[in-house]
């Protein structure tokens, strides 16, 4: 779906989007069109998401539960 920029008489930008016939489908202010590409995520940016949860590595628990045992054993 791309769209195309045009200018209102009142100096706006504004976005337009034709449909197969080249009728306006859909016209908005390029501030309000703007605001809702802010609000969501590209399937581009939702795959570098996935990528870098899956990159992280779990905590150790182990190791930190054997330092607390031997700091324990050492106050006693």
């Amino acid at each position: 779906m791309a769209r195309t920029t045009h200018r209102s008489t009142g100096g706006k930008k504004l976005y337009a989007v034709r449909d197969a016939e080249g009728q306006f489908k859909d016209i908005q202010t390029f501030k309000r069109a703007h605001g809702q590409d802010i609000k969501r995520d590209s399937k581009a940016e939702l795959m570098m998401d996935k990528k870098k949860v899956a990159k992280k590595k779990p905590a150790k628990k182990k190791a930190v539960a054997k330092k607390k045992a031997v700091k324990k054993a050492k106050k006693k």
